[in-house]
């Protein structure tokens, strides 16, 4: 099968499961045994052979779907060769638009942060010297901060202690 067959047996598919999901009456004609999605495509496939035409509007391709599942005595025969164009378009709610192009910002966003990092990597080159020096000043940026911290630890014991709580109070 090919792509745009498969493309159009979904798109069928999900119309459908839709029409279902509104229709409970249509829910049952759609559980018909005798009844398949291959078997409706088929349909669809012959009746537009037989039709001559080369274009259908998605309500006509629609409505001979439907018609395949109400009629028990309907059948096709399979179709060996037949190209498929599906141009169908897809409704976005806004929402759905605000998320896509948001998504679409964040993309662009992260893509322009790789190359900038890209090209700040290929033009700026380190010294030995100057890779020694940066690694010497994070240790001891590392340092200052532990110490400051050890410190911080060590008022809060004796801010906490017996003793300074008395003298605190006098």
């Amino acid at each position: 099968m090919s792509k745009g067959t498969e493309k159009f047996k979904v798109t069928i598919q999900q119309y459908l499961e839709k029409r279902a999901e509104q229709d409970s009456l249509f829910a049952e004609t759609l559980k018909k045994e005798n009844k398949s999605i291959d078997g409706c495509v088929n349909y669809i496939f012959s009746e537009v052979q037989k039709s001559g035409c080369n274009g259908f509007a998605d309500e006509e391709i629609f409505g001979m779907a439907v018609h395949y599942y109400d009629e028990d005595n309907l059948s096709a025969n399979s179709i060996k060769s037949m190209k498929v164009v599906v141009n169908h378009s897809v409704e976005l709610t806004e929402e759905d638009k605000a998320e896509a192009k948001q998504k679409a910002l964040e993309e662009l966003k992260n893509e322009a942060k790789e190359e900038a990092k890209k090209t700040l990597s290929e033009t700026i080159e380190l010294s030995q010297e100057d890779l020694q020096e940066a690694r010497k000043q994070a240790i001891e940026k590392v340092a200052i901060e532990q110490k400051e911290k050890l410190i911080k630890k060590k008022t809060k014991k004796v801010d906490s202690s017996p003793e300074v709580q008395q003298i605190g109070l006098f």
